[in-house]
């Protein structure tokens, strides 16, 4: 991996001997050093109108079709991208060289949360609700504004380097067109009933008050250190008896409902420091020394089902039947006492054994990570900074068994770097793991630089792909397209001209939030008024459109799309695997069934004095 320790500004270089430059081109410097010979060519290739001239060379030849991965705007490149940058003009001006008519259209990425929260700093907003107290509306035009406030540096950078890319004509992604060739591609994907909404268990970041995608989810991982422990849960039936269960989050105990077994392993009933325990019987052997303990009984977990235990915990009263045994597959031996505990709130895993045996739903925490009122020792906490307390307290009441600390990988915000937690939450998705199969297929036709990456990085996270958690809680972003009554039915919209057709008025200032809020229409099944739900959608999804929104297809340039897909090049840093190169591959897939690229260079990554990756979100570039 290329490590390239920081020794100079971009902004005003300055060499060893002492020599600045000014990145316009303009500095004031002895005459015959290197930086004034840079200045003079710069000037020399402005004169003699060179990038376009190469952008020209060769046109009306066969098409060696390039794709530019779309940068945000909102904050000053670094070194990294002189790097990212370099690997791609090389390729194309060597296939511009061999006779290729070679176009290569810059692009911006202008959505998402990288520009709401730049914009939230600049404002002092802190949550979703001073947004909404401040308007949705002057939000949005702030963050219109922020979105190109550093392009004057990223032009200076690619004239600078000779990077021979068109910046006249770029494709910006919150152009109407751009959306409009996103809308026509998700009703697309909803015409083929791959487009759903429903409760899932999905990664949510409480700072920012929305869900992620598995890929953007793929990015922020971080080693920590986190409590796990031991609990002991009464048996309602037995006078001194405890089922043993662990957990690594003893937040989420608050919402226990259940307990889990594995059905096919066998458990012990033991006597043990004068009470009785139940717990599996490999996990006995791992975790007591021999003759610590004396086996009063041998059972299977399936004998335990239905079982009765009192809860641990009385904040939320259930609507339903809780606190008894279930049991589960995916219970292992590896680790833990063999029994887990069951918050169908917080777990994939937890609220399918929910919704099997019909499970209450207790929800103890406020989308922003803090307790609800009725955790009364703890309201108003956020849900992590309250573990130590849990933990005091269960000690306190002589059910706490164990505690150590452990370090493992945990989730946090690619963005804003707040721990994630895993909530049951209302969202559109479009069903990905239909399209496994297919994703895979595809994938064996491109051609991957360094080829492990194939079937390695890229083809495992394909081989395990979920479903796209699209919907976002925000505000500035692609409005997701879909109109619901109040009767359920449900319309995709897909271009302006539907609009048209559904309302009978052109007045939508631009295809942002709050505008296309307000535009309702009657429903066609059942004459109800129809009323957009208020997603924005994942801003991975407008880059990865990029193949085909930045031709504004289907719309214009239908025989220059034909001619442009697939795309024979691209090329980002390795950690675009989970990203830019899946939505890609993700978005061609499920509308064209084909891949939209031909062959990735997937490059190293520029690291800082410490050995971290370089990132504008982590404000450790080179500036």
């Amino acid at each position: 991996m290329l490590n390239i320790i920081p020794s100079f500004s971009l902004h005003s270089l300055k060499p060893t001997g002492g020599i600045s430059v000014n990145v316009d081109g303009e500095g004031q410097n002895p005459p015959g050093d290197s930086v004034t010979l840079e200045n003079e060519v710069l000037k020399r290739w402005r004169d003699l109108d060179i990038i376009d001239r190469l952008l020209e060379h060769n046109k009306g030849n066969e098409y060696f079709r390039f794709l530019e991965g779309p940068p945000t705007a909102n904050a000053a490149p670094g070194i990294h991208h002189v790097f990212a940058r370099t690997v791609k003009d090389t390729v194309c001006r060597h296939r511009n060289m061999k006779g290729f008519y070679v176009p290569r259209m810059g692009g911006w990425d202008c959505h998402g949360l990288p520009v709401e929260l730049s914009v939230e700093r600049k404002l002092g907003i802190e949550n979703k609700d001073q947004i909404e107290e401040y308007g949705i509306e002057p939000f949005i035009k702030q963050c219109r504004e922020s979105v190109f406030t550093h392009i004057d540096l990223w032009s200076r950078l690619t004239e600078r380097m000779g990077y021979v890319l068109d910046l006249k004509d770029p494709y910006i992604t919150m152009k109407d067109s751009y959306i409009e060739s996103v809308w026509w591609s998700l009703k697309e994907i909803w015409k083929k009933g791959l487009l759903t909404e429903g409760h899932q268990i999905v990664p949510f970041c409480p700072r920012c008050g929305t869900s992620l995608s598995s890929h953007e989810v793929a990015q922020g991982y971080k080693e920590v250190e986190d409590p796990s422990i031991f609990i002991k849960f009464k048996a309602a039936s037995r006078e001194n008896t405890y089922l043993l269960a662990w957990t690594t989050t003893p937040w989420t105990l608050i919402s226990n409902v259940a307990l889990a077994v594995n059905p096919d392993e066998f458990y012990l009933r033991i006597a043990y420091k004068g009470q009785e325990m139940i717990l599996a019987e490999k996990r006995a052997h791992e975790l007591l020394k021999e003759g610590e303990y004396e086996v009063i009984q041998r059972i299977t977990g399936s004998d335990l089902e239905g079982m009765s235990y009192e809860p641990l915990y009385n904040f939320i009263e259930p609507e339903k039947p809780a606190h008894f045994i279930t049991t589960a597959d995916f219970v292992t031996m590896e680790d833990g006492t063999g029994i887990v505990h069951i918050a169908p709130a917080f777990g994939e895993d937890d609220y399918q054994v929910g919704m099997r045996y019909d499970l209450p739903f207790v929800q103890a925490v406020h989308p922003n990570g803090t307790f609800k009122e009725e955790v009364t020792p703890w309201k108003g906490m956020f849900v992590k900074d309250a573990d130590e307390l849990i933990i005091r307290d269960l000690d306190e009441r002589g059910l706490l068994e164990g505690v150590h600390m452990y370090s493992h990988q945990y989730p946090f915000c690619w963005r804003c770097d707040t721990p994630l937690l895993y909530y049951a939450r209302r969202s559109v998705f479009i069903r990905m793991s239909e399209l496994r199969r297919n994703l895979m297929d595809n994938n064996e036709k491109i051609n991957w630089y360094p080829s492990n990456i194939k079937r390695g990085r890229f083809g495992n996270f394909l081989e395990e792909v979920k479903d796209w958690n699209l919907s976002r809680e925000r505000y500035w972003g692609t409005p997701l397209p879909l109109w619901r009554c109040r009767n359920g039915h449900e319309h995709v919209i897909g271009s302006r001209d539907e609009i048209r057709e559904l309302t009978g008025k052109d007045d939508i200032p631009e295809l942002h939030r709050p505008y296309v809020d307000r535009i309702t229409f009657p429903c066609s099944e059942c004459g109800e008024e129809m009323k957009r739900v208020d997603y924005v959608i994942d801003c991975w999804y407008d880059s990865g459109s990029a193949f085909f929104a930045s031709l504004h297809y289907p719309f214009e340039n239908r025989e220059e799309f034909e001619r442009q897909f697939p795309r024979d090049y691209i090329a980002e840093g390795i950690d675009q695997t989970r990203g830019w190169f899946y939505s890609l591959l993700a978005v061609s897939t499920a509308v064209f069934d084909e891949p939209s690229y031909k062959n990735v260079i997937c490059h190293a990554l520029v690291l800082d004095g410490e050995g971290k990756k370089m990132s504008k979100s982590k404000g450790n570039v080179v500036d």
